[in-house]
């Protein structure tokens, strides 16, 4: 058995089966991303453009893999995000989710997304306040062109396990309100949530997709 296979099994040994893992594939060479695909991975995860493409033009031959943003995007790189991926899970601005939503009308596709949330402060994250999202629900719940599916969110580096878990748990419950408004196009089902670190917390407060890289593949190679 190849040594992510072993992972990614005793992994999935301990995870609820409606739980979708998704490989995040940052910096990891092809010839790992075949062998986390034979092993079942269908789900990838990129941060940038520009290493996802490299990445899609080499494993065209595996058709079925489902190619996730997880990264910020910028506004100007959103025309190319739509035609790479379908997910884009870091919807971190209003202007952003409108940009999306027209240049998605043009290509008339039509993106599975969340919406990107800060729950507590951290000036190294992208997302919206829970007072700026309430605010922004009714424009958001016009961009007929997103298939929005719920919230991602990603805790602060060192935080403790509990505080940790209470910004999981609030995640939860914020889109568990969304939900209950009532809205026609917002649908809250959906939570991005839990890393290498934490996705066991992430997991007992209800995530519904995991997104997982040194876990699965080990340790990173040390940037130049």
């Amino acid at each position: 058995m190849n040594p992510i296979a072993a992972r990614l099994n005793e992994i999935r040994s301990a995870l609820p089966a409606e739980v979708r893992l998704i490989a995040v594939t940052k910096q990891v060479p092809i010839a790992a991303m075949r062998l986390a695909y034979e092993a079942g991975v269908r789900d990838f995860g990129e941060s940038k453009i520009q290493e996802a493409a490299t990445k899609q033009e080499s494993l065209q031959d595996l058709p079925d893999i489902t190619w996730h943003l997880i990264g910020h995007l910028q506004s100007n790189k959103a025309a190319k995000a739509l035609q790479q991926f379908q997910w884009i899970h870091s919807i971190d601005s209003l202007k952003l989710a409108q940009r999306l939503d027209q240049l998605a009308a043009d290509q008339k596709v039509k993106p599975q997304v969340c919406l990107q949330v800060k729950l507590v402060p951290d000036p190294s994250k992208f997302g919206w306040t829970t007072d700026e999202l309430f605010a922004d629900l009714p424009l958001l719940d016009q961009c007929r062109n997103l298939d929005i599916k719920g919230l991602m969110v990603i805790p602060p580096y060192g935080l403790p396990a509990a505080e940790t878990k209470a910004v999981f748990d609030r995640a939860r419950e914020l889109a568990q309100e969304i939900q209950q408004q009532g809205w026609s196009h917002l649908q809250m089902k959906e939570l991005s949530m839990g890393m290498s670190d934490d996705y066991p917390l992430a997991v007992g407060a209800g995530s519904t997709m995991i997104r997982l890289g040194r876990t699965l593949f080990g340790d990173r190679p040390p940037t130049a």
